[in-house]
């Protein structure tokens, strides 16, 4: 079972690409490390406070790769920097 999500989040905190991209790259590497994900920024890119990311876990079963996505989904929410604003989830 193939699990794609998208997320939004509102850094409020962030005054330029540069300390955006400081809170963003820890979180992107930290959660690729210790689930089992691929997980890339895929818009606003160039906007100072907001980013989209784009989730993707593979497992055996939809209860596996779901248990992986809820969890690699709450680590990037324990994140104080940043505030989640939509997420997206589809089975394929």
């Amino acid at each position: 079972m193939i699990v794609y999500a998208e997320c939004e989040f509102l850094i409020p905190t962030a005054q330029s690409l540069k300390e955006k991209r400081a809170v963003l790259e820890g979180m992107k590497i930290r959660t690729k490390q210790r689930y089992n994900i691929a997980l890339a920024e895929i818009d606003h890119q160039n906007v100072w406070q907001r980013t989209k990311l784009s989730l993707v876990t593979v497992a055996a079963s939809k209860q596996a790769a779901d248990r992986e996505m809820d969890r690699a989904l709450e680590h990037l929410e324990s994140n104080p920097q940043w505030q989640l604003l939509d997420v997206y989830r589809e089975y394929l």
